[in-house]
């Protein structure tokens, strides 16, 4: 994909979070896009950057409302931004005033839509085989063969879900630093570390590949809804506490549905020289 040069005038950008999940917005409608890994790495660098856990360009789609591109503060693609997703149906459904939208990424096509005053994001049916996943070889997916007995789950990224007694007590970066680049998992993974609560509650922490810590994790918030119903410690439906608020989870026939705060933070503009520097 071929990427346009930087405006003379700077590059707009949106900073928008969903439960505290953060990210940087590039609006690339109309024009070819313009990030690349060097660009994300610059952006995401919260000291001498913005931050974000991650970066979404949106771009022209040929069979889809809009095209979704996702990068990773350490310059990686993902496959899927749950959250992101979110926002940006939000924005594309306040402009237009339409209370539905199609959303493709490299996850597939997804469905947003407006219920009353609620974003709902279809972020599609889970991936349950290991080449889905995907894994390095075959094996058992709801108790992988690791330490702490994790559930694999693709949700466009690989999700390796631990069920713990008591998530606030779980080290998320000495644990799930080791896993994200276990051999088991040939692309990654991220890591989640979920007490579930009851039925129809979870509590849940994450370590994000290609990002660490973050304080919610949409594909994650899934792929944990998925793993727990599997395990059969939960219904299809749960609310999840991430450490930045509440997601719903909504496992259907037609996808895993998600819903959650959305917040608008400020409007900008990356200045050219800085870009160039």
């Amino acid at each position: 994909m071929q990427t346009r040069a930087i405006p003379s005038n700077g590059l707009p950008f949106r900073k928008m979070h969903g439960a505290g999940n953060d990210f940087v917005i590039l609006d690339s409608r109309g024009m070819t896009p313009v990030c690349t890994p060097e660009i994300a790495r610059k952006i995401g660098d919260r000291h001498r950057g913005v931050g974000f856990d991650q970066l979404a360009e949106i771009r022209d789609g040929e069979d889809a409302d809009i095209v979704i591109d996702f990068w990773n503060s350490d310059g990686s693609r993902a496959g899927a931004c749950g959250n992101a997703t979110r926002c940006i149906a939000w924005m594309v459904m306040s402009e237009t005033g339409r209370d539905a939208i199609s959303i493709r990424t490299t996850r597939g096509m997804l469905a947003g839509r407006m219920i009353g005053d609620e974003v709902w994001v279809n972020m599609g049916p889970p991936q349950l085989t290991w080449q889905e996943v995907p894994l390095a070889g075959d094996v058992d997916l709801l108790h992988l063969p690791l330490d702490g007995d994790p559930v694999a789950v693709g949700m466009g990224n690989p999700h390796a879900v631990f069920f713990v007694e008591d998530a606030e007590a779980v080290d998320v970066a000495g644990r799930g630093a080791p896993v994200e680049r276990d051999p088991l998992f040939p692309e990654a993974t991220n890591v989640e570390f979920a007490q579930v609560r009851g039925r129809n509650e979870i509590r849940m922490r994450v370590w994000e590949r290609g990002t660490g810590i973050t304080l919610a994790c949409g594909s994650g918030a899934c792929a944990t809804a998925v793993a727990a119903h599997q395990r059969g410690l939960t219904d299809a439906k749960v609310r999840m506490e991430v450490d930045g608020g509440w997601l719903t989870l909504d496992w259907r026939e037609d996808g895993v549905w998600m819903t959650g705060p959305v917040a608008h933070v400020f409007d900008a503009v990356l200045t050219a020289d800085w870009l160039g520097a």
